[in-house]
């Protein structure tokens, strides 16, 4: 029935919105956390290559991605959160580059605490508020974008129930009525 349908769709969207986020997480959170506290070559470079990258439209390169790739649940998650990475890597460019100018960042300096040490026991620990904000607004842009493709059959495909067959499916069906 239709609401079994719409429950396990539920089910389908919930992870694609955790798994592509944790993915768009491990590759965005580092590469912003190097750009923001190196500084200099290192940030110029990276913040560029993220610049590029947020000047396309995402669902263009995510539909030829998948198209590339062939339509399934973890291609689609795959894609989505490899292709999502550019909004944690600001955010965490622009908290890295506040968090790294306060005393307490200069204090382990001065007293010998290496790069490493500074950024995962100082830097790291106080921009987490951001991520988290960031990754729940990532949950829901990426059940939105799944959705999108499923809706235009490029998501996951009929025999499993997701939210986007499942409005295709009531779409394709009240045409016929009419």
């Amino acid at each position: 029935d239709v609401l079994a349908r719409l429950v396990y769709g539920g089910r389908v969207s919930l992870f694609v919105g955790f798994f592509s986020t944790a993915v768009s997480m491990l590759i965005g959170v580092p590469v912003g956390l190097l750009a923001g506290y190196l500084r200099g070559k290192t940030e110029i470079i990276v913040m560029r290559i993220t610049d590029i990258f947020m000047s396309f439209p995402a669902i263009v390169l995510i539909l030829v991605a998948v198209a590339v790739v062939g339509p399934s649940l973890w291609s689609v998650s795959v894609i989505i959160g490899i292709l999502g990475w550019t909004q944690f890597a600001r955010i965490v460019y622009a908290k890295v580059l506040s968090v790294s100018q306060q005393e307490y960042v200069e204090a382990a300096r001065a007293i010998g605490s290496g790069r490493a040490t500074i950024i995962l026991r100082y830097v790291l620990p106080n921009s987490v508020a951001p991520i988290l904000i960031a990754a729940t607004f990532g949950m829901a842009s990426s059940i939105l974008m799944e959705s999108a493709l499923s809706f235009l059959g490029m998501g996951v495909q009929p025999p499993t129930a997701s939210w986007g067959n499942m409005i295709y499916e009531a779409q394709s069906i009240a045409i016929l009525s009419m």
